[in-house]
């Protein structure tokens, strides 16, 4: 891969799990572009298939799961979902960094990070171990550690934000240039939460990266995210500028994510949960919208029909009430006269 910002491609993609009913969709039919130097966020509350879609950008969804269809095509590697062994081995890593949900869990307790970052380098054939312990200390301290203290430290020896930032030097340290990371503010306090930001909107300007941030903090995608895009029920529901998303969303699920964040000023009482639960695997509906049960804005056709992804300019909604046709007036007048 050519040393700049891959643009990726996710066409139709739909991951299914087997389970005692048969094999149900985490995903389905979902279709995202993610732009080369981009920063772009995926939204929903737990369950809706965020990070089971980014582990598919590696993948890397595990049985009982599986890629049913569609395709993840990712500039200089092709369609990754068709890479299988030694290819999707050194893909991994030294193209695609992933950091994960829980950082703790993707450090050994067993080896100091320093053993688990020469062990990275080996198994991707680096001949200078000796430069990658520089580029780590270095990463590390730009992230605000000791660079030195932390590589000779086990993981229980660091605190989460700095867990964290050790998960975040693993995915850059090969020059990854497509970075995922899945929930990375997740369970720190405020202050290391708007740190990780910081670095995150850094290295990515820095390195000239193409970052995929998976979260259910809205916050956290405003923050960051060029292009946000909004996920439930295993479909994205509404993509587009993160700024015109959320100064002016359009699907009844984005609007009901904005009105249940809490407010620092005014009135508190003004945030108002989402009714319902979002649905489980078992329980996502087979036909019609996958949000019908809790929308404000539910239709006759809304039960029966699944709406189709529109595209309204850089947005891209399914909803069938905003992509209704809306009557010119006086036609009805004229109909019935």
């Amino acid at each position: 891969m050519a040393n700049q910002a891959p643009g990726v491609r996710i066409d139709g993609l739909t991951v299914v799990y087997k389970t005692p009913a048969g094999e149900l969709p985490a995903v389905r039919g979902v279709s995202l572009r993610l732009e080369p130097g981009s920063i772009t966020g995926i939204v929903g509350e737990s369950g809706s298939g965020k990070s089971t879609l980014a582990l598919s950008l590696l993948n890397a969804v595990q049985p009982p799961g599986r890629i049913a269809a569609g395709s993840v095509e990712i500039d200089g590697l092709g369609d990754v979902t068709g890479l299988r062994g030694e290819q999707l081995r050194k893909a991994r890593g030294k193209h695609i960094g992933y950091v994960f949900q829980a950082a703790q869990n993707s450090l050994n307790p067993l080896k100091t990070v320093g053993k688990q970052l020469l062990d990275l380098g080996r198994s991707h054939g680096v001949d200078d171990l000796r430069g990658l312990v520089r580029e780590a200390r270095e990463l590390l301290g730009r992230m605000g550690l000791d660079g030195a203290r932390v590589l000779d430290s086990h993981q229980h020896e660091l605190s989460g934000g700095m867990r964290q930032r050790v998960g975040i030097m693993l995915a850059l340290v090969l020059n990854a240039h497509l970075v995922v990371l899945d929930e990375p503010t997740t369970a720190l306090d405020m202050i290391t939460q708007a740190n990780i930001l910081k670095i995150v909107r850094e290295v990515h300007a820095e390195r000239g990266l193409t970052t995929l941030v998976i979260t259910h903090d809205i916050g956290v995608v405003a923050e960051v995210a060029d292009r946000l895009a909004v996920m439930y029920g295993g479909r994205l529901v509404e993509q587009g500028p993160t700024r015109e998303v959320l100064g002016a969303p359009r699907h009844p699920y984005t609007q009901g994510l904005i009105k249940a964040i809490p407010r620092l000023v005014g009135d508190i009482d003004e945030a108002r949960a989402l009714p319902g639960r979002p649905p489980a695997l078992a329980t996502v509906p087979k036909e019609g919208c996958v949000f019908r049960e809790r929308c404000p804005s539910r239709m006759d056709v809304c039960d029966t029909v699944d709406p189709e992804p529109t595209a309204d300019g850089p947005r891209i909604v399914a909803c069938h009430a905003v992509t209704a046709p809306v009557a010119e007036p006086g036609t009805l007048d004229k109909e019935h006269a």
